[in-house]
């Protein structure tokens, strides 16, 4: 969500990547949602929540993936 959060022009982070993943599975046949850990961190409300992590190599995948002027120099 942080990475969504920070290039995405988004309002709903959480509603961006269920879609993005559903996108990469269907149409690129990625595997990048099914390489996502659940890892139990801290939510806002203090309590502990499944979340998809990533390690640097999906991070890049990801960023790859999102349509955003703000990704281009992470692309590069």
């Amino acid at each position: 969500m942080d990475v969504i959060s920070a290039l995405a022009e988004t309002k709903d982070a959480s509603d961006y990547w269920t879609t993005l993943k559903r996108r990469l599975i269907k149409e690129e046949g990625s595997e990048l949602p099914t390489n996502c850990r659940k890892l139990k961190m801290k939510a806002q409300d203090g309590k502990l929540r499944e979340t998809d992590t990533l390690d640097t190599e999906g991070i890049f995948r990801l960023i790859e993936s999102v349509p955003s002027p703000k990704a281009k120099p992470f692309k590069m």
